[in-house]
């Protein structure tokens, strides 16, 4: 009866954030320069799911399905991916200050996308090589890791590996700056870097759904054993756990996570950062309930952010920027309760 009790606070914490999440999937979608009504977002639903005829103007439906509908779905994804994977890292390398790209993969993700901006390439390419690069900086992190720690201190040595390729990398996107056009070519790298879900299609959400599936599904299934890791290898392998294979399969999925969401809206940060805080404040650092609070909480925060970029200004904000004016003094908040013992 008491770890029920114990329970109950965070089965209610998932329920109200899932709630609170379909709320704002539905007062995001009338939100915009084109004002939908909550009766035409209805009939364009009707119409849909019973294949009625709808009366709706085509331009509404259009802005509907076609606009907010995929931006909607990327934010939520996206935000959701980026806190799991951060509440994925912080509980595997026993560090509440880590975050989804401490191997690497949102520098390396950033130069390639830069890279295939600066050779004009399509923009499923764009995505593609960001992808791509976002995988091969954490293969360049793990391999530097076993070439260097033989066994010996691996989550640290780990750490600093990343650290190295994301520097790396860094200086790279630098460097493609410096030689970029910079009427065109320049301004396109670096509105890019600072994140946004303008450009999203329908097209992006599928693309991005593959890396999403194979990250998350394991990371759902597998969250139980995360509270042995994170407790230290002997504890885990006392309890007869596999903790190399283990290990290796939260980098990967975290990995994936975070590599397909930057492919699809650019650098943000501060969200697999500062969620996973919040959402261990209310459901506590059980990753049976943080990571699907993770999940909820990351992508309702990116969702609302995604709504104040689109409408507070007749510009729209760039995603990177918002996250971080937000997101840097919540931490600093975070970091106070931390010494009251709050986190």
């Amino acid at each position: 009866m008491v770890i029920e009790h114990k329970q109950q606070p965070a089965v209610k914490v998932i329920v109200g954030a899932g709630i609170l999440l379909i709320l704002l999937f539905f007062i995001s979608l009338m939100l915009g320069r084109y004002q939908v009504s909550l009766g035409d977002m209805g009939a364009v639903f009707y119409a849909r799911i019973f294949g009625t005829e709808c009366t709706v103007s085509e331009m509404i439906q259009s802005v509907i399905l076609k606009v907010r509908i995929p931006r909607i779905c990327a934010a939520i994804l996206i935000g959701g991916a980026l806190s799991t994977a951060g509440a994925t890292y912080q509980g595997l390398f026993k560090n509440p200050m880590i975050s989804p790209d401490i191997l690497g993969a949102s520098a390396g993700a950033g130069f390639g996308a830069a890279m295939a901006i600066l050779l004009s390439l399509p923009f499923i390419f764009i995505q593609f090589s960001a992808f791509a690069f976002g995988l091969l900086a954490v293969g360049l992190a793990c391999l530097i890791c076993k070439m260097v720690s033989r066994g010996k201190d691996a989550l640290l040595i780990l750490v600093l590996s990343g650290m190295i390729v994301a520097t790396f990398f860094s200086s790279l996107i630098t460097l493609l700056k410096y030689v970029a056009d910079p009427q065109s070519k320049l301004p396109e790298i670096t509105y890019w870097l600072m994140g946004g879900l303008s450009t999203v299609s329908a097209g992006d959400v599928g693309m991005m759904l593959v890396p999403f599936t194979i990250g998350i599904v394991p990371l759902f299934l597998l969250r139980w054993q995360l509270n042995a890791m994170a407790f230290g290898d002997e504890e885990a392998k006392a309890m007869g756990l596999n903790t190399k294979r283990l290990r290796g399969i939260y980098i990967v999925s975290a990995t994936l996570l975070t590599a397909a969401a930057v492919a699809v809206c650019g650098m943000i940060g501060w969200i697999g950062l500062v969620i996973p805080h919040l959402t261990r404040m209310l459901v506590g650092p059980n990753h049976k309930y943080l990571i699907p609070a993770s999940f909820l909480m990351g992508g309702t925060f990116l969702l609302l952010v995604d709504d104040l970029a689109r409408t507070l200004f007749t510009v729209e904000i760039p995603l990177g920027i918002l996250t971080s004016i937000i997101g840097a003094p919540f931490f600093v908040y975070l970091l106070l309760k931390r010494k009251k013992g709050w986190v």
